[in-house]
């Protein structure tokens, strides 16, 4: 009884923790009356996106993906009849108090009453460190018809994560950010949701 009582505990644990290691994705699109539900798609970088050569494969691979998913097949010879831009930027936030103090603090107090007096001293050690920064990831996508360069869809999607966990390493923001964006492709016109 106590083995699966326990069982039971590290598994809803284990489930609790892995809801909360990707954050919400905050995801705003804009599209044309009719936006394409299929055809051929290149996937290329977005003009004026910072040269992040290995990132961006990670994050054009998700948009891939997911474009498929919705009906659309990615080519990468030959004349396509969409051509997807995407663009990402990711940022630094820092987090709480800055601590690039000193990390030891000392404290003096004193008293007096009719029991006598005191004096106390008290030493504080920061052992924490320096909070880690949050990292805020944009990327955009759009769909551009290949005939005459007229975008037919385009949006974007922006999650924060703090450094150093699963959810800000690239290859996991890629995946959430793809998923929200284009999951329930073309989705409402103008309008900001989050997704979780």
């Amino acid at each position: 009884m106590m083995k699966s009582i326990l069982a039971t505990s590290l598994l809803a644990l284990s489930l609790s923790a892995c809801a909360t290691a990707v954050p919400p994705v905050e995801v705003t699109r804009f599209h044309t009356a009719n936006p394409p539900v299929s055809g051929t798609v290149a996937i290329e970088e977005m003009i004026g996106n910072p040269d992040i050569s290995l990132e961006f494969r990670t994050y054009a691979a998700a948009v891939g993906n997911e474009l498929q998913r919705v009906g659309f097949t990615e080519i990468r010879e030959g004349r396509s009849d969409y051509q997807v831009l995407v663009g990402l930027q990711r940022s630094y936030r820092p987090s709480g108090p800055d601590r690039s103090g000193n990390p030891v603090s000392v404290g003096v107090g004193g008293s007096t009453g009719s029991y006598g007096s005191g004096l106390g001293v008290g030493i504080g050690i920061n052992l924490a460190g320096k909070p880690k920064d949050y990292i805020t990831t944009e990327m955009r996508v759009q769909i551009r018809r290949r005939g005459d360069s007229q975008a037919v869809w385009e949006g974007r999607a922006i999650t924060s994560a703090k450094e150093g966990t699963p959810a800000a390493q690239p290859n996991m923001a890629a995946a959430k950010l793809a998923a929200a964006l284009i999951g329930g492709y073309p989705g409402e016109s103008g309008r900001t949701i989050t997704v979780k």
